[in-house]
């Protein structure tokens, strides 16, 4: 049997698109939750309700399961264990002198970065060589910088290729570290969000990089940004430009999806992967504080990091190939590199993992949904899909992040009845009496790529011991391996036995596989050709007197059409949902940007909407006429 190292690659990286195998654990905290919910049942909602939205052409919803893969865990977010607390009591005095050099250290690098800056007004046009000689000051003093947290040497593999042959480079990011020795290591130009200008003293450093500012939300500062990226990589005399594709830091575990800005001006690209081997210390900045972070990097004896230049790559068809394309090979090399797997992951992920730390959910990782998928599949935007988890927020999910159907009602502010039953049961899609912003299954799966089985598994001794090899080192990477796990030889091969890997399979109770509900249901309606023209007529409908403005008993007129019996009181309350202005009256532009935000709401207006059925394939749709 071939051998392996830690730096081959044992697992495909490219993304799981593919057939998937699934082992299922029985989970004992669910058995117990199922028979505790026998004496509680709840509600019975029919399994075969109508869909509420087939007038908009929908056939229902469908939830694929996201990557369990969390890329923002720092796995050592706390101080643990008695051996760290003796090496942090040891260190102090250390990390004592490591402060003051690092505070020392960025003074004067301040200092010579004002100094090189003062008078320069034409910051459009490459920096003169005068000032550039003066940034080495800066430059050395970042250097002095990595040396007082801990990297006192740096492993590099590889080198650097010429400007004039690769004049973009890509890195993964991992920490604030990256960008540190990347400026010490060859002063490039890199891409930023507007936010760094304004932060002290590290503004002015990144200034005189002549950093390219992007928002990230604004199409027109991206297109901005690229144009940039394509001015000042075409000119010899500028530095070469650095970007961090991934959008964000990550623990360096996986890779998530690529931002294409630094694929589109079609220029050759050198990918660089940065690692930090640890054993107590992951040095990553995912779900960490900065303070602590720095903290716990003054107080180790040593940090480790390794640099690894890969070989350029350039893009096929005499630059015509697709950005998209060219990002999925420059991504996979990286990947392959690193050893790890790619996700769909993205920055929206981030944004909605903050929402839901500050909305103080008990596991926040868990309302990720890999964001660049969602926007490929339903073409809405992170701010958005922040909205949409406000509102599941506002439904008041419990501490395994389940909303059950009094608290749906009471977020749309409706009542019981035929048609908040279907929307509830157009979300539930498993039947079970709530919902998830991603739903957790019965059981525990642990998922293998279909062909990793079939290529490694044949029932032999020899193709066994790989299979265990295979698995075990590919789930090292995203587990910590539990103390008690042993060992036992196979061919002369270390590798775990059956019980270490249940207990590993035991071990991914906080990494189980969820398929997403109110997300995807929302995105999904929205997503229907019909639904623009929906809202437009619903408003029409609604808007009887043709003065553009719908009153309380008009938008009142056109819901009971679908439920009702409703009182003036459940009115005032939906009515509230469109007058976000309070004035009694609600326009246009209101009502259409309230139902984009409770997309759901749309099926209050379906009877008035609907005309006739589909004579051609027998459901009711609707007919713009």
């Amino acid at each position: 049997m071939a051998s392996h190292d830690l730096e081959s690659p044992l697992l495909s990286s490219k993304l799981y698109d593919s057939p998937h195998l699934i082992l299922s654990v029985p989970d004992p905290d669910f058995s117990i939750q199922q028979s505790n919910n026998k004496h509680n049942p709840a509600p019975n909602h029919n399994t075969t309700s109508r869909n509420p939205f087939e007038f908009l052409g929908s056939d229902g919803l469908s939830v694929p399961a996201p990557s369990t893969l969390d890329p923002f865990k720092n796995y050592t977010p706390y101080i643990e264990g008695l051996y760290e607390l003796i090496k942090i009591v040891v260190c102090l005095p250390i990390a004592i002198v490591r402060l003051v050099l690092f505070g020392v250290c960025l003074a004067i690098g301040y200092v010579a970065t004002k100094i090189a800056l003062g008078g320069w007004k034409d910051m459009h046009n490459p920096m003169p060589k005068w000032r550039s000689r003066l940034m080495w000051v800066t430059r050395g003093c970042a250097r002095c910088i990595l040396f007082s947290f801990g990297y006192h040497w740096i492993k590099r593999k590889g080198k650097l290729a010429p400007r004039e042959i690769a004049p973009i480079v890509v890195s993964n990011h991992v920490s604030y570290i990256d960008p540190i020795f990347y400026f010490f290591e060859f002063f490039p130009t890199i891409v930023a969000a507007e936010s760094h200008d304004s932060m002290p003293f590290v503004g002015t450093i990144i200034r005189a990089m002549q950093v390219i500012y992007v928002n990230r939300f604004l199409p027109s500062s991206r297109k901005q940004a690229v144009d940039e990226i394509k001015r000042k990589a075409s000119c010899d005399k500028f530095p070469r430009v650095l970007l961090f594709p991934e959008g964000t830091t990550t623990n360096g575990k996986v890779l998530i999806s690529f931002q294409l800005g630094a694929f589109i001006p079609g220029y050759a690209i050198q990918p660089i992967i940065v690692r930090y081997p640890h054993v107590h210390f992951d040095q990553s900045w995912g779900d960490i504080s900065l303070g602590m972070l720095m903290f716990k990097m003054f107080t180790q004896f040593h940090n480790f990091m390794e640099v690894e230049y890969l070989p350029v790559v350039s893009t096929l068809d005499n630059g015509k190939e697709n950005p998209a394309h060219f990002a999925k090979r420059t991504s996979h090399a990286i990947a392959s590199a690193l050893n790890v797997a790619q996700t769909y992951h993205s920055y929206g992920d981030v944004m909605l993992l903050m929402k839901a730390s500050k909305s103080k959910q008990e596991k926040p990782s868990s309302y990720m949904v890999e964001m660049a998928k969602v926007e490929s599949l339903f073409h809405i935007n992170s701010l958005e899909a922040v909205d949409f988890l406000d509102k599941f927020l506002s439904m008041n999910p419990d501490a395994s992040g389940r909303v059950k159907f009094h608290d749906f009602l009471r977020a749309l502010r409706m009542r019981t009845c035929t048609l908040s039953e279907e929307l509830f049961g157009f979300l539930d899609v498993e039947k079970k009496g709530s919902i998830t912003f991603k739903q957790i299954p019965d059981q525990l799966p642990v998922v293998c790529p279909y062909e990793l089985m079939l290529a490694n598994f044949s029932g032999t001794t020899e193709s066994l011991a790989h299979w265990y090899v295979v698995w075990a080192h590919n789930i090292y990477v995203l587990l910590k391996w539990k103390r008690n796990t042993f060992f036992r030889p196979v061919q002369g091969f270390p590798l775990p036995g059956m019980t270490a890997i249940i207990d590993i399979m035991l071990a991914l109770q906080d990494h189980i596989t969820c398929s997403l509900q109110f997300l995807y249901g929302s995105a999904h309606v929205m997503k229907r050709p019909l639904f623009w023209q929906a809202c437009e007529l619903a408003f029409t409908e609604c808007d009887t007197g043709g003065h553009g403005l719908i009153s309380e008993q008009e938008l009142g007129d056109a819901i009971r059409l679908a439920i009702p019996n409703l009182d003036d009181d459940e009115i005032h309350e939906l009515f509230n949902i469109f007058d976000t202005d309070g004035d009694g009256i609600v326009s246009k532009n209101n009502f259409i940007s309230r139902l984009r935000q409770n997309p759901l709401l749309i099926a209050l207006f379906a009877p008035c909407l609907v005309h006739k059925y589909s004579s051609q394939v027998g459901h009711r749709i609707l007919e713009i006429v």
